[in-house]
């Protein structure tokens, strides 16, 4: 089984102001799937321009200080949620036009959070999916918080998909992303920056900015964070460029090689 995250920047227009799909790249994501013919899989995707600009605006997560404040953000969690659920409709719509069986999980209907990070989500529907054949299909989300001080959060696609990883023990996992992967700093800064074809901790880095970048969910940064974990129980993952063609389908189909490999440090003898 495969966990392919497709990052928001990758299939709608990020730095839209209002959410903007990016059919192409969708179209041909979902063409190259179906080419793959990945037999056991759940897609996880970005909520991109259908939901950070209203999770920014409405500052889901933060501190709930008033009545009149609380009421503000139920309004814009209502939104965002709406608006992410129309974006996973369409991802599903593009799939399905391939002949992949797909499913919508909506996290928000099944996820909670303490202090932003999910303490309880019942899995064994997603596995029941899986065993039957369906690809599941979640998404980045608002969900309901525990913690009385915030009442709500914003749950990126990347720590669904550690969780999932973590509980449903996949053979690998793959995130599409809009870059080539991990670079040592800052390629857009520095001119000298290069690839790194793998990365076992933060100290392969030589800057913090390249983990600095304009998301609510975490930016590079957060991604490196939840995948690192991830190498404590002996999962590898892989971040690639989704925009390039055949990218996705070659990384389903097990080649490596093709971006940057986060894996588990090996112990000194």
């Amino acid at each position: 089984m495969i966990i392919l995250k497709l990052g928001g920047s990758v299939i709608t227009r990020k730095d839209s102001s209002t959410p903007k799909l990016d059919t192409s790249n969708l179209t041909r994501i979902a063409t190259e799937i179906s080419d793959s013919s990945c037999h056991k899989l759940i897609v996880v995707h970005g909520a991109g321009s259908f939901g950070h600009p209203y999770a920014k605006e409405y500052d889901i997560g933060s501190e709930i200080n008033s009545l009149e404040e609380f009421t503000r953000k139920k309004q814009g969690f209502s939104k965002t949620q709406n608006s992410v659920k129309n974006l996973n409709q369409l991802v599903c719509q593009h799939l399905i036009e391939q002949e992949i069986p797909a499913v919508s999980i909506q996290p928000s209907s099944f996820v909670q959070t303490y202090n932003k990070r999910i303490i309880k989500a019942d899995l064994d529907l997603i596995s029941k999916y899986l065993d039957m054949g369906f690809v599941p299909v979640l998404y980045g989300d608002v969900v309901l918080d525990v913690e009385d001080k915030i009442k709500m959060a914003v749950l990126s696609g990347d720590q669904i998909v550690k969780y999932l990883a973590e509980n449903l023990k996949p053979e690998k996992v793959v995130l599409g992303s809009d870059v080539d992967g991990i670079y040592n700093k800052d390629p857009k800064k520095y001119s000298d920056a290069y690839l790194l074809k793998v990365v076992t901790s933060h100290n392969d880095l030589e800057s913090a900015d390249n983990t600095q970048t304009v998301d609510v969910t975490g930016g590079m940064g957060g991604k490196l964070d939840e995948l690192l974990e991830l190498t404590k129980i002996g999962i590898e993952s892989e971040i690639i460029n989704a925009s390039h063609d055949n990218n996705i389908k070659r990384a389903l189909k097990g080649e490596k090689g093709i971006g940057t490999l986060i894996k588990k440090m090996k112990e000194k003898k």
